[in-house]
């Protein structure tokens, strides 16, 4: 019997978007298997109509990737209801979307592609690959504020992971970033008491900017996609070595001023 393959991978593989934002259109309740509304989980085998919205969607055949150097303004999303959205900027004539994000403020590199698979292992949380960006802020920069971004600031119920920070003049400074936390650059330097007044990224693991002019995007070369896939696969990492939440510490018994009962199971005779 066919296992078939699960739902959000066979909508990635489409080039309609990554699995995470399968999983959020499966949960929205806009996919339909063979007329009826699917679930997270279902699996797709052969002969099955896959709809979203109420349209079909096809397996791609030919995989693009795509590098961006993304203007200020425009949203890196693939929603069509969204203004000044990337896929509408770019205008390329097959469905593709972006890979991971990067802020309305921000500008610089991003990918864009149609392979699910190649966009899981640059969004999952466990492929720790470097990013690197040009980041200025309002204020001055010293030796303390690149060693307390270079530790590790806390943000969004965690610290995060070391990474390189490197000064360039006064106010610029170099961060290679191994993680993908919701506008992290922006909070580190909040934490620290400044604010970004410009933010570029500059390199994606070995895919550089370059002299790619902004607003323009240029097709990867079969060597540089066979170089970060290689790449990718070298810095994999097991679920112990991510960045960890901060716990809340609960209260101790007697702290809240209630007491609590421990239950303690009877020894069987």
């Amino acid at each position: 019997m066919e296992k078939g393959i699960s739902l959000n991978k066979f909508i990635s593989q489409t080039g309609f978007c990554s699995r995470r934002a399968a999983d959020t259109i499966i949960e929205q309740g806009r996919v339909e298997i063979n007329g009826a509304v699917a679930q997270k989980g279902n699996r797709v085998i052969t002969g099955d109509v896959v709809t979203i919205d109420g349209e079909a969607l096809m397996q791609t055949k030919k995989k693009i990737y795509i590098a961006l150097n993304k203007p200020k303004g425009v949203e890196t999303t693939a929603n069509p209801n969204v203004a000044n959205n990337i896929i509408d900027f770019i205008g390329h004539e097959n469905r593709i979307f972006p890979v991971g994000r990067l802020d309305k403020n921000s500008e610089g590199l991003i990918l864009l592609t149609n392979d699910g698979d190649f966009a899981n292992m640059l969004i999952h949380a466990r492929y720790q690959h470097e990013k690197e960006y040009i980041v200025s802020v309002d204020r001055g920069i010293n030796k303390d504020f690149v060693k307390k971004m270079s530790s590790g600031v806390q943000i969004l119920d965690r610290v995060t992971l070391p990474c390189e920070v490197e000064k360039i003049n006064k106010n610029t400074f170099r961060i290679i970033l191994k993680q993908g936390l919701n506008r992290q650059i922006r909070r580190m330097c909040n934490e620290l008491g400044c604010k970004v007044t410009s933010l570029q990224r500059v390199r994606v693991v070995n895919i550089h900017l370059g002299k790619l002019a902004l607003g323009k995007w240029r097709n990867l070369t079969s060597q540089e996609v066979d170089q970060l896939k290689s790449e990718m696969k070298k810095i994999e990492l097991p679920p112990k070595a991510r960045a960890p939440r901060i716990k809340k510490t609960r209260p101790r018994q007697g702290q809240s001023g209630t007491s609590r009962k421990t239950f303690k199971p009877k020894r069987r005779k």
